[in-house]
């Protein structure tokens, strides 16, 4: 399960960036996960849990949003939604497209007191 290492890396963040900021309780973290990722919300959510019980951070809440995966066709520049992992351009037919959205995950927003 990749997820307790990425719960790992969000809570070593988002420590830093409290500290940077003066923060001493978290109330919630607001994520972007793109459908490329291979994260599975629930495991984070469960892993994120475990790993925040008994610190600053427990019962923060996180709220996750699932970024479509999208590309940009190379032959005929059209940017598109890539449904069901086809990566092909629905305009053109081409297969050389370059995703542009969908893979990462990002911290968008904490709150903190």
């Amino acid at each position: 399960m990749h997820e307790m290492s990425i719960a790992q890396s969000l809570v070593d963040i988002l420590k830093e960036e409290m500290v940077k900021h003066d923060a001493r309780v978290l109330k919630s973290v607001r994520l972007h996960i793109g459908q490329l990722s291979a994260i599975v919300p629930e495991a984070l959510s469960f892993c994120f849990q475990v790993i925040t019980e008994g610190t600053e951070m427990e019962g923060a809440q996180l709220h996750m949003e699932i970024i479509p995966l999208k590309g940009i066709c190379k032959s005929c520049h059209n940017d598109f939604e890539i449904e069901d992992y086809a990566f092909e351009c629905p305009h053109c037919k081409g297969t050389d497209i370059e995703t542009v959205a969908g893979q990462d995950l990002a911290i968008v927003e904490m709150e903190v007191d």
